[in-house]
């Protein structure tokens, strides 16, 4: 009969010690290894929404996780800025920045200046553009420069709120054409849309792409681009400087995030961003919804906002419109 040999515990643990040791270690989690929230300081269905939501999707596919917009909307922008700020440095939290943000400190005490964001990467500009209610009777650049200035006040203007960019487009355009509007404050782009369609506001200065199929469509008419070219989407559309205007007003958005993000996520970030709008296939799909896409590190964007201050400041202050912090 022969004796079946059981192994003490000793001698398992022995061997399943020198199992461990032969095994290689396990591999620290890398980074990205959950989903990447993208907020968005605009209501869902404007242009910086629809931007950023190509976006996420790109990047999505870039860095195989997903990345999710959460619109934050409020205060020309600043409760989405905030939020930004206020995350957590671990690269999990990004969001969209965009020209207006630059001149909202200046008006809203609240608001946070841009050295307290993280910039990572540079997604494209768009230029403004004048646009007016069939309503409003208003059938050129030439009628509406000469209607507000000889009627100060009477035609209403629909714009973000303080500090967002239609907002300060709108206070270029009364700078550099010597006029005066009302200026009639909604939350973003597209409820900006709906009410000049509806005749509550004469006028609006958002740009291309949230309004040219409805300027196609007969709802309202786009007077003209405030850039050195016409746009693609709109080569019918004649720029200021064509009819006698020498005025180029554009806004631009670009990806930050809070200070303090790891050197080594951050440098991910920036150039998996990049990639992603340098993509094909994405500018395909940003050049059908109308977006110029124009991508930069985080170096060339952190410069653009110093510029920017600095070109946007005086006019600010000119206009009456610095009521908090002041240089």
């Amino acid at each position: 009969m022969k004796c079946r040999i059981f192994p003490t515990l000793a001698a398992i643990a022995l061997v399943a010690a020198g199992t461990l040791a032969a095994a290689p270690p396990l591999q620290a989690q890398t980074f990205p290894s959950e989903p990447i929230t993208l907020i968005v300081a605009w209501p869902a269905g404007g242009g910086s929404d629809i931007s950023m939501r190509l976006l996420a999707d790109a990047l999505s596919k870039q860095i195989k996780v997903p990345v999710v917009v959460l619109n934050k909307p409020g205060a020309g922008g600043a409760i989405g800025h905030r939020e930004i700020v206020n995350a957590k440095p671990d690269g999990y939290t990004i969001g969209m920045f965009s020209s207006g943000g630059i001149a909202l400190p200046y008006l809203n005490a609240q608001a946070n200046t841009f050295d307290e964001l993280q910039p990572i990467a540079f997604f494209g500009e768009d230029p403004n553009a004048l646009e007016v209610s069939t309503a409003s009777g208003i059938g050129s650049l030439k009628d509406f420069v000469e209607r507000a200035r000889a009627n100060p006040g009477k035609i209403k203007n629909g714009n973000d709120q303080p500090g967002g960019a239609s907002f300060i487009a709108i206070a270029l355009y009364e700078k550099k054409l010597n006029l005066k509007v009302t200026r009639v404050s909604y939350a973003g782009y597209a409820p900006t849309v709906t009410a000049l369609m509806a005749g509550e506001v004469d006028s609006a200065t958002v740009p291309i792409p949230d309004t040219i199929e409805q300027h196609k469509a007969g709802k309202l008419k786009i007077l003209g681009v405030s850039a050195t070219t016409r746009h693609f989407m709109a080569p019918d559309i004649p720029t200021f400087r064509e009819q006698g205007f020498d005025v180029v007003v554009g806004t631009w958005r670009c990806i930050a995030g809070p200070k303090g993000i790891p050197d080594d996520r951050l440098r991910f970030l920036e150039s998996n961003i990049v990639a992603a709008l340098k993509d094909p296939e994405f500018q395909a799909r940003a050049k059908q919804a109308g977006f110029v896409i124009g991508p930069g590190n985080a170096k060339e964007t952190y410069q653009r906002w110093k510029d920017d201050d600095a070109e946007l400041y005086p006019i600010l202050l000119d206009a009456g419109l610095v009521k908090a912090r002041q240089k």
